[in-house]
């Protein structure tokens, strides 16, 4: 399945999308140098797909490229950097790295 995701910044989301249908999104708040990921969503007729962890993927490294703090609280976002720390938790606020490896809810 080939997927595109792009930054949607008129919607404050990245959005995934296959064959040019919008499959995903992932919310956030953008304040500055920090940006705050609060929702992903995967459509039902592509969950399972692994698309949401290519969201995430893309989305945060977008969020390196651009040298912004993170502020992750998106429950599936912060799971999917508790499965990469190596990779994504330098990304996170620093306050809020013990919470997200902890996985005490949200930060």
């Amino acid at each position: 399945m080939r997927a595109e995701v792009r930054d949607n910044q008129e919607e404050s989301r990245y959005e995934v999308l296959v064959g040019g249908r919008l499959a995903g999104f992932a919310q956030y708040r953008l304040d500055g140098k920090q940006i705050t990921m609060y929702h992903t969503e995967v459509e039902p007729e592509y969950e399972g797909k692994g698309l949401g962890d290519e969201l995430a993927h893309a989305a945060l490294d977008d969020v390196r490229r651009r040298g912004l703090v993170l502020v992750p609280l998106c429950p599936f976002i912060a799971a999917y950097i508790r499965r990469r720390p190596g990779d994504y938790l330098d990304l996170v606020a620093p306050s809020l790295t013990a919470r997200v490896m902890e996985g005490a809810g949200q930060p």
